[in-house]
């Protein structure tokens, strides 16, 4: 039986933490950003106050540029992304 997204999801998180290689940062960010996009929807926080904390800069900018996409297309490219880095 076919997964459903969610369930699909749920799996490519699990093996997003069990990669044998670990991925680039801008391959991070990326799945950062879609899971940020899954599960909480366009990013409505406050920009990082500190100028010099670049990983917060570049993951809040990252998740920003998602504005607009739905969960589902969130999800499915995080699914897509994992898939990719596993073979």
């Amino acid at each position: 039986m076919a997964m459903n997204l969610k369930e699909q999801f749920e799996n490519a998180v699990k093996d997003s933490k069990n990669l044998s290689d670990r991925p680039s940062n801008e391959t991070l960010l990326q799945l950062y950003s879609l899971y940020k996009q899954s599960i909480e929807g366009d990013n409505n926080t406050e920009p990082p106050s500190n100028p010099f904390d670049f990983v917060a800069k570049a993951k809040y900018e990252a998740w920003s540029e998602l504005r607009g996409k739905s969960s589902e297309a969130a999800m499915a490219e995080y699914v897509s992304l994992v898939n990719k880095l596993r073979n």
